[in-house]
């Protein structure tokens, strides 16, 4: 393999892999009202659970601008979203947002699509489920 060819190839795939990529880093949620109530920001009153590590994020926001039109139609009109009814496909970022001067780093569930409906066992951590 020529020198050049070699030296284009590794900085391809350097750039590759320095990209971010929301489809490696989504995953599947169950988003929820937790039932937690708080008495300043920020607020841990939601969280996910992510259920490929089963790891439950507390105090997590949820972004739904990404979500398709009829997606976004469907968790504005209702409360699927915080009662934990529905899976949604997407990642956590992490957002500095500034309480009382203080900056802090948040996670953040950006949803791109609604997967299915969740099952009981997935929305064990809702406050919806345990009343």
């Amino acid at each position: 393999m020529s020198g050049l060819r070699h030296a284009f190839l590794t900085a391809t795939a350097l750039l590759v892999c320095a990209l971010p990529s929301s489809a490696m880093a989504e995953s599947s949620y169950v988003y929820c009202d937790n039932g937690l109530r708080c008495f300043k920001a920020p607020c841990p009153s939601n969280s996910a659970l992510d259920l490929a590590t089963g790891k439950i994020i507390k105090g997590v926001s949820i972004d739904t601008s990404r979500l398709p039109p009829k997606d976004k139609a469907m968790t504005d009109a209702s409360d699927v979203l915080y009662a934990g009814r529905t899976v949604v496909r997407g990642s956590i970022e992490h957002r500095t947002q500034t309480f009382t001067g203080k900056d802090y780093s948040l996670p953040w569930l950006v949803a791109t699509s609604i997967v299915r409906t969740a099952k009981d066992s997935e929305r064990k951590h809702c406050f919806s489920h345990k009343q």
